[in-house]
């Protein structure tokens, strides 16, 4: 429930925007509004699940994720519409750092990639629930978009009473050792900026995940205006979140079991940067394959990442949370910043905000390699 809500903004914005009045730039501004809160939130929620645990943290963030995901849908204007969901944008970026959390305590290094891959699994799954059905099913079905955050609102408050039913945290096994004692509010912040690879991998998020954001909320508007209908254009974006949905777990399990992850992130960060790239370059019935390409490793790449960040010297389960939510806390800037920028430069030519995300990609890229990778035998 934190990536359906999510992709269903952009197949809704043609149906949000008539309603209200609004242009592509304060559609950028919208599509980065949830990030804005995200930048400032995340590293509070991933303190707060090392503090109390994730399960506590699980249940409190998804029902708080129901009461506010249902103001979007009560907005008039811009101006609420912006604020209701920089509002729902303070809750959600708490869940998939302490699922990932979860997994840190539950498994060792050597099973931690596919555990990862299958949060990102369920995560690939929303966001193609939410952009294949939400405009095309939902809003006919359910009366409009208004209904459809309505929706998954209640969804959201439905899975918090699930998290209630669903067992303690283990008192022995692989991540124990580590995650077992609270770390205290002002204890993990400061311990884990200390750490040079936390930093790197921060701006490697940064880059990767603006032009993920930049590129997924202006693909159906692009497909759209150069004449595509709307199920082609929104299913573009579904065909993109299904590739990735694919391939999660073999690419997760992969990483387990050749004993890497920085080569797969760089191979990942690199046909990401290739597709967004090339597609407003190559011929229309050649876009799909852009699409795949860029979207093929998108899932598996925050699997590893998420392992990669638990995997640093001196983090393990313990400061998994906070570790987490500050370089998700760096990535959000490129993620607020990224839409309206890049949504600014159509004014120059269609091609140019695809080349802008492209390079915010290569940033990423180029930041691998500066990341020194921990020796597998030294991880659990």
């Amino acid at each position: 429930m934190a990536a359906a809500p999510l992709m269903a903004l952009p197949v809704l914005f043609k149906e949000i925007a008539d309603e209200l009045g609004l242009n592509p730039l304060q559609i950028g501004f919208i599509w980065g509004a949830g990030s804005a809160t995200g930048m400032f939130i995340s590293v509070f929620g991933g303190s707060i699940g090392d503090r109390f645990g994730s399960k506590r943290t699980l249940v409190v963030a998804c029902l708080l994720a129901g009461i506010t995901g249902v103001l979007p849908g009560l907005a008039t204007d811009f101006l609420t519409l912006l604020s209701t969901v920089f509002l729902f944008g303070l809750v959600r970026p708490v869940i998939p750092i302490n699922l990932h959390k979860t997994c840190a305590v539950w498994f060792p290094s050597s099973e931690l990639g596919l555990a990862n891959g299958f949060v990102s699994t369920g995560m690939a799954l929303g966001f193609l629930f939410g952009s294949l059905f939400s405009a095309t099913l939902l809003s006919p079905a359910l009366g409009g978009w208004r209904h459809v955050i309505f929706f998954y609102a209640g969804l959201a408050t439905v899975i918090s009473l699930l998290w209630l039913l669903t067992p303690p945290p283990p008192t022995t096994g692989p991540g124990t050792s580590r995650g077992s004692r609270p770390i205290p509010l002002r204890e993990g912040l400061p311990y884990v900026v200390r750490l040079r690879p936390v930093w790197v991998l921060g701006v490697v998020i940064l880059g990767y995940g603006a032009c993920v954001q930049g590129f997924l909320g202006y693909l159906p508007l692009y497909l759209r205006g150069i004449g595509w209908p709307a199920t082609s254009a929104d299913g573009a974006l579904a065909t993109f979140h299904g590739v990735s949905l694919c391939a999660a777990l073999p690419i997760a399990w992969l990483s387990d079991r050749l004993r890497t992850r920085r080569a797969l992130l760089m191979l990942a960060t690199g046909m990401l940067a290739a597709g967004v790239g090339l597609l407003p370059f190559v011929d229309e019935s050649l876009i799909w394959g852009t699409v795949i390409l860029a979207g093929l490793m998108r899932d598996g790449f925050m699997a590893i990442f998420m392992t990669t960040v638990m995997e640093v010297r001196g983090i393990g389960a313990a400061y998994a949370g906070t570790a987490i939510g500050f370089t998700m806390m760096l990535g959000g800037i490129g993620r607020v910043v990224s839409p309206p920028l890049g949504n600014s430069l159509v004014g120059l030519g269609e091609q140019f905000p695809f080349l802008f995300w492209a390079m915010m990609a290569l940033l990423a890229l180029v930041s691998l390699g500066f990341f020194p990778p921990t020796p597998f035998k030294e991880r659990d």
